[in-house]
C-alpha cells in the first residue's frame, strides 16, 4: 500500500515558528515531525511514498530528499501557493497513488498507531482512524457505530488524521482546492465508511504549546 502525508499546510496557528520552516519540519525530541511518520510507516513494510507540499515546501524536499536515507522512496507533490486544502491535495496526488487502496497520515500529528493493523481494503470508499476526543476537540467529529463511522450520535469521538481511502471516494472532484470532511461526510450518509476506535497515544499538534508538550514528552521517554 502505498501511503501519502499531508504537509502542504501553512500551520497559521504555529506562527511564528511555520514563518521559517514548514510545519512537519518542526521537531520534537530531536526529530522533525514529520520523520517519525517516514519511520514508522517504514517498519510497518510500507515504503512508498507520497509526501504534498505548498508554504516553504523546497525545504521539505531538502530535508528528506528521495527518502532513501530512511529506507523509503518518496515522491513529492508539489500544490500552489495557499495549497489546495486536504480533499483537494489529495485528489492532486492521485497521479501518484495509483488505482489501489492508499494510507493518508496529517503530518501534523503524532502517534504510536501500528499501520501494520490497518485496514487495507476498505469495505466501502474510506477507512479512518478515531480517537479519544482531545481537549482542544471535547465535541469530537464522528460516531463510531459497530465498525461504521456515521455523522451524528451522541459518543462522538475526534478523526486522528490517519485514514485509507480508495481512489474513487475522489471521483468527479475538481483538481483545485476542497475540504475533505464534506466529501466524507456525504458517503457516510450512504454507509460507505468504516473506522476503528485507536486508544494509544496520539497528539495533534496544533500549537507551539503543544509541540512543547511533545517535545518534553519524548525527552522524558528517551525519544
Amino acid at each position: 500500500m502505498k501511503a501519502m502525508i499531508l504537509a502542504a499546510g501553512r500551520g497559521e496557528r504555529m506562527r511564528p515558528l511555520t514563518d521559517r520552516a514548514p510545519k512537519p519540519l518542526l521537531e520534537a525530541g530531536g526529530k522533525p515531525l514529520i520523520q517519525y511518520h517516514i519511520e514508522a510507516l517504514h517498519d510497518a513494510g510500507c515504503t512508498e511514498l507520497v509526501i504534498n507540499h505548498a508554504h516553504l515546501g523546497e525545504q521539505i524536499v531538502a530535508r528528506l530528499g528521495d527518502g532513501a536515507a530512511f529506507g523509503v522512496h518518496i515522491e513529492y507533490s508539489a500544490e500552489p501557493p495557499g495549497a489546495l486544502e486536504t480533499g483537494g491535495g489529495i485528489r492532486h496526488a492521485l497521479p501518484l497513488l495509483g488505482d489501489e487502496p492508499f494510507l493518508v497520515v496529517n503530518g501534523d500529528i503524532w502517534t504510536d498507531y501500528p499501520y501494520r493493523q490497518l485496514l487495507q481494503e476498505p469495505v466501502g470508499l474510506a477507512h479512518l482512524v478515531l480517537v479519544d476526543n482531545p481537549p482542544h476537540n471535547p465535541q469530537g467529529d464522528f460516531q463510531l457505530n459497530a465498525g461504521r463511522v456515521a455523522v451524528e450520535g451522541a459518543q462522538r469521538l475526534t478523526f486522528s488524521g490517519i485514514g485509507v481511502y480508495r481512489p474513487a471516494l475522489f471521483a468527479g472532484q475538481p483538481d483545485a482546492a476542497f475540504p475533505l470532511a464534506p466529501l466524507l461526510c456525504d458517503v457516510m450518509q450512504a454507509g460507505q465508511v468504516s473506522g476503528e476506535h485507536y486508544r494509544g497515544q496520539w497528539m495533534d499538534i496544533g500549537s507551539p504549546q503543544r509541540l512543547a508538550q511533545l517535545d518534553r514528552q519524548l525527552g522524558q521517554a528517551g525519544g
